[in-house]
């Protein structure tokens, strides 16, 4: 059995205050999954298992913004992981924001399809 499970996903996510909304820079499944959680925990940054938000997120392309469906459930977690940075929080993890119920998301026309 190998090493690195094919079916765990991740993705990181930037988010500048100036910015409209977090963005998708990197996502993969398996050992591109490992990879990106590794890089990330030897960089300092905080690493959070939420599959049904990865999930969601895993459907957003690329470089893309979250969508508007996605600001409620992300903006918990990222207040929370502003909070443990200044230092107002000794809890070791958030409560694992829920995503909305919604259908899958959709793709915009012509992003992310080749022809």
């Amino acid at each position: 059995m190998s090493k690195h499970d094919p079916r765990r996903s991740a993705i990181a996510l930037s988010y500048a205050g100036k910015e409209k909304a977090p963005r998708v820079v990197a996502k993969g499944y398996g050992l591109l999954a490992d990879t990106i959680v590794r890089t990330a925990r030897e960089h300092g940054l905080y690493v959070h298992e939420s599959p049904e938000l990865v999930g969601l997120l895993m459907q957003v392309d690329l470089d893309a913004r979250i969508p508007p469906q996605l600001y409620q459930a992300v903006a918990e977690l990222l207040a929370w992981l502003y909070r443990l940075e200044a230092g107002k929080t000794d809890k070791p993890a958030p409560p694992k924001p829920k995503p909305p119920p919604l259908a899958p998301l959709r793709r915009a026309p012509g992003r992310g399809q080749r022809t």
